[in-house]
């Protein structure tokens, strides 16, 4: 298994990097390795990433609540739209 040492990381950079890192729990050489991985499209932990991780759980509970009052009326079947 190979080793790589970055030098001279911006400051603002490192910051990004620690922020994200606590925010996914996980140590700032496991988030770059994932990063890497992610962007050469590679597997990432014998899974592929998920293209929609960035997006999970933005919501407030009032917005998901707001959205599933929005979509409800897609949750009802009306016949009629299965009629020949």
């Amino acid at each position: 298994m190979g080793s790589l040492t970055i030098h001279s990381i911006n400051p603002e950079l490192d910051v990004r990097l620690t922020e994200e890192a606590k925010r996914n729990k996980t140590s700032k050489n496991q988030l770059v390795k994932d990063v890497l991985a992610k962007s050469l499209g590679m597997p990432n932990g014998g899974r592929y990433a998920d293209d929609y991780r960035e997006f999970c759980r933005l919501w407030t509970q009032g917005e998901r609540e707001a959205f599933d009052a929005f979509q409800s009326d897609n949750e009802r079947i009306d016949e009629g739209d299965w009629r020949s």
